[in-house]
């Protein structure tokens, strides 16, 4: 995986004044765009799009204080117009074209990233590999923004509205693993940028084989394979740190890759205040190429 990715940023390097098409990329380095996506998110700090927009503004900037006109280094970069350029380097630059030109600065250059992977086996991950059949995820359904670190207050709005007797109805409906009440997040950005939307819902997995509620919403999870991750600590930055090392121990050194579908998180035991908490961290995974 590391590999792939420092192939992917020198091929960024030539690709900065055109399309690259990650996707077949990705194919060609034996992965699909959806994990080489959430990997180099992970690793990098930053989605791989905004990336590509830093490093082309970068390049970008010793052709602004050259002499073309500012219409055809646009075009250059892929964008349709002086404005839309304008704006791509006012949010990379935090300065204006015209500022530049007239200044010569100041300028945020975006290094070339270099992905290493450190070895240091300090932290032993408690993970299973199990094979599902299909099953549902029924409960209550919101769009969120995504937010990596802290507790997401618009999911902990979410679940507290909901009265107290939702819950225990929920959890009668479970009947199949994960057990009990789960979060669950959904059409996830594959970038991982934070603040995009996703879906949560608060609710529990079942088999279908018992009729669902109107009122409930429902996401289809088809038969496929999981990593399953315990953590235990600090709620929920326990859970966080297990989830970035997926990306930074685990799915470097394991023969798996992420695959589309949501992640699921079960609360097995917790604090009545939730400082703490044991939980099971759910990701959809195939075995990779």
């Amino acid at each position: 995986m590391i590999a792939a990715l420092n192939t992917l940023v020198e091929l960024i390097e030539g690709h900065l004044d055109d399309d690259l098409n990650v996707a077949s990329l990705a194919r060609e380095l034996g992965t699909t765009e959806y994990h080489l996506r959430r990997m180099f998110s992970s690793l990098a700090g930053m989605p791989l799009s905004d990336y590509i927009r830093r490093r082309r503004m970068s390049a970008a900037s010793a052709d602004v204080l050259g002499t073309d006109d500012l219409l055809s280094i646009a075009v250059r970069y892929g964008y349709g117009s002086t404005e839309a350029f304008g704006r791509a380097f006012r949010s990379v630059h935090g300065v204006s074209v015209g500022d530049v030109k007239r200044d010569g600065g100041p300028l945020r250059t975006q290094p070339q990233l270099r992905f290493r992977l450190t070895v240091e086996g300090n932290i032993t991950m408690d993970t299973r590999i199990i094979d599902r059949p299909a099953f549902l995820l029924v409960g209550h359904a919101t769009c969120v923004p995504l937010i990596h670190e802290g507790i997401n207050p618009h999911i902990q709005s979410h679940i507290a509205s909901l009265p107290v007797a939702e819950h225990e109805r929920l959890k009668a409906l479970s009947d199949t693993e994960p057990a009990g009440l789960l979060q669950v997040s959904a059409d996830v950005d594959p970038d991982y940028t934070e603040g995009s939307e996703l879906t949560y819902l608060h609710g529990v997995a079942v088999t279908g084989t018992v009729p669902v509620a109107d009122d409930l919403d429902t996401i289809e999870v088809p038969a496929g394979t999981w990593a399953v991750f315990r953590t235990e600590g600090e709620y929920p930055a326990a859970l966080q740190e297990a989830w970035a090392a997926t990306a930074t121990d685990w799915f470097p050194s394991n023969p798996w890759r992420l695959r589309p579908g949501p992640s699921i998180v079960a609360v097995l035991d917790r604090a009545d205040d939730f400082s703490t908490a044991t939980c099971e961290l759910w990701l959809p995974v195939e075995r990779a190429q």
